[in-house]
């Protein structure tokens, strides 16, 4: 397969955004698991300089969103830091978004914002990736809230849209009640959840509404699958295989094409810090999977 990043077509994020239908998530590039091991100096200086090279090469075949967060770290190393310094000064056309509610002190360990201190988790974004304003602001539901309300929180974040800092906001971890909940607040641009082959007929709904909404779709695990954060299980799937096979593509690519075939409002934000695997996702844009493959993979 070529790469030709426009191959899975565009959305406009918030109704105005153009980004390309595959983007690039963040989370790896600071180590192998999901939020980076700790590292001597030697090691994290070489990943430094391959997590650079792989920003570049994604900007380069044409990838313009940039999935990320403030607590995407490891001990020596920063994924939002990594990218201003790999794209600074951004391009005019790249969208970077980021997530808040979930935060991570220095040693590592997780807390959870108040709706005051929303403001503080923005600034620490806009700090970290230079820029004035962010494109796109995620609220990161906790999965102990999953059932709970969202208002003082999403209202929180739609107060600093207000004020500027943010240009639009979404959901990430979120229910079809959270969303209901969130648009009788503010516009919502995205709904960001863990969803691939296999997912439940909940969040396959909450999928076609967000279409039938106007609304982005942006899995996250879509490759990793049950893995999460620890990544692509060892034991493929038998009917992933198949496709594969049939199609000369990787597991990978199957799981990425089956995604964006889910609707035009579907993106990808498949993460990675090896440029081969970089120039594989971007090219499983142009896999154009049959609708046998389809329904095979359900």
């Amino acid at each position: 397969m070529s790469i030709q990043q426009n191959s899975a077509g565009t959305w406009r994020l918030g109704g105005e955004l153009p980004v390309n239908r595959i983007g690039f998530g963040a989370m790896r590039l600071t180590g192998r698991t999901a939020f980076g091991s700790r590292q001597d100096r030697p090691t994290a200086a070489a990943l430094r300089e391959r997590a650079i090279a792989v920003l570049r090469r994604a900007v380069e075949l044409g990838v313009d969103h940039i999935d990320t967060a403030a607590f995407y770290f490891s001990p020596l190393l920063s994924a939002n830091e990594l990218i201003n310094r790999a794209l600074a000064p951004y391009p005019d056309n790249l969208v970077i978004a980021t997530k808040v509610w979930a935060g991570r002190d220095p040693s590592g360990e997780w807390w959870w914002a108040r709706p005051e201190q929303l403001r503080g988790q923005v600034e620490e974004n806009l700090r970290q990736l230079g820029r004035d304003r962010l494109d796109l602001v995620n609220l990161r539901v906790p999965r102990s809230r999953r059932d709970a309300p969202l208002a003082e929180h999403f209202g929180a974040l739609a107060e600093l849209r207000e004020a500027g800092l943010v240009r639009h906001l979404g959901l990430s971890n979120a229910t079809a009640a959270h969303l209901a909940e969130a648009r009788a607040i503010a516009p919502v641009a995205c709904v960001q959840n863990a969803f691939g082959i296999g997912a439940p007929a909940a969040e396959r709904a909450l999928l076609r509404a967000c279409g039938e909404q106007g609304i982005a779709y942006v899995p996250f695990f879509a490759i990793a699958g049950a893995g999460r954060e620890a990544g692509a299980q060892a034991a493929e799937d038998e009917r992933v295989l198949a496709v594969a096979r049939a199609r000369g593509a990787t597991p990978a690519q199957v799981r990425l094409a089956w995604t964006l075939a889910q609707g035009p409002h579907v993106l990808a934000i498949p993460g990675t810090g090896d440029p081969v695997h970089l120039a594989e996702n971007v090219a499983a844009g142009a896999l154009r999977l049959s609708a046998e493959d389809l329904a095979l993979l359900g």
